[in-house]
């Protein structure tokens, strides 16, 4: 019989082991870049086994991006939580800027968003996880514009989160380039606003 203290115990042992691979690896990413650092190298410097490193990720994108598909958990949780009076794209806005982020400094997080739009693998992995946040985020925008759950075929909803996380990825990429010059928060709104004053307010 499985024994639920010994499970937490590995849990948490689990859980040590694939932060500190994480941050050896993303050290090392920086140090010598993304393309020039191999699974090996993790390995070696982590004080595994290549066999055991893919224990705790399935790629190396896995170690940049693994966050994200839980970064799209914990967007979803505040969407839900927004006030029904908000419209679609204000309670998506609030989501994404109540969404609790990683305790990482600004000049960090800049060099992490550099690897990603500077290494191709990385970025076509961050679309696909975006692409996740699409599907997590559309049921309850379709709900607050009074559509059924199964009504699928009121493109609307998936439009309009799919527009928003276009807004972020290019807000994001234009603080990239302006080396954080400029806030990401206005950024985005300014994205959102050129995308709204284009379109009939929903």
């Amino acid at each position: 019989m499985p024994d639920p203290i010994e499970d937490k115990l590995w849990a948490r042992t689990r859980q040590a082991v694939h932060a500190e691979v994480a941050r050896i690896a993303m050290e090392l990413f920086l140090e010598r870049g993304f393309e020039a650092t191999t699974i090996d190298d993790i390995a070696a410097a982590a004080g595994i086994s290549r066999r055991s490193f893919f224990r705790y990720f399935g790629t190396k994108e896995d170690i940049v991006l693994g966050d994200l598909a839980a970064q799209g958990e914990r967007i979803r949780e505040r969407l839900l939580a927004r006030p029904d009076h908000e419209d679609a794209w204000t309670a998506l806005l609030n989501a994404l800027r109540d969404a609790p982020r990683p305790g990482r400094d600004e000049a960090t997080t800049l060099k992490i968003s550099k690897m990603l739009y500077g290494t191709p693998s990385l970025r076509a992995r961050s679309i696909e996880k975006h692409l996740h946040w699409q599907e997590l985020l559309t049921p309850e925008i379709r709900r607050r514009l009074g559509r059924a759950p199964g009504d699928e075929h009121d493109l609307r909803a998936a439009a309009i989160v799919a527009c928003m996380l276009t807004c972020l990825d290019v807000a994001c990429e234009a603080w990239t380039r302006s080396d954080g010059a400029e806030p990401l928060e206005e950024l985005v709104m300014a994205a959102v606003t050129a995308v709204r004053q284009s379109t009939p307010d929903t």
